[in-house]
């Protein structure tokens, strides 16, 4: 199992209208590409400075589903979140390997 993670800090004026698109609008739409199993969005709660950070992650079957994903469907998912949100956040993606 593959576990793709989009870290992002989001600007606190926007952070509970940014929470609220990615549970209703940008997290369903990526799970309705067929290429995840599983979804989950988390806030960091450790942070040290101001500002909210989110972890939002999906779990595929293979790094071929993640590939396919990303050159398929995640241009334009991704281009939809920066158009709603320009400027607002910053993001980066990690890739793991589940073990357990």
């Amino acid at each position: 199992m593959i576990l793709y993670n989009i870290t992002s800090s989001v600007d606190p004026e926007v952070a509970e209208e940014w929470v609220a698109f990615m549970r209703d609008k940008h997290i369903p739409d990526i799970m309705a590409t067929g290429f995840f199993v599983r979804s989950q969005l988390l806030r960091l709660l450790n942070e040290e400075e101001d500002g909210c950070t989110y972890a939002a992650q999906f779990y595929c079957l293979s790094t071929e589903q993640l590939d396919d994903y990303q050159q398929a469907a995640a241009p334009g998912l991704r281009a939809d979140l920066e158009t709603r949100f320009p400027g607002q956040y910053v993001s980066f993606r990690t890739v793991l390997e589940v073990i357990e």
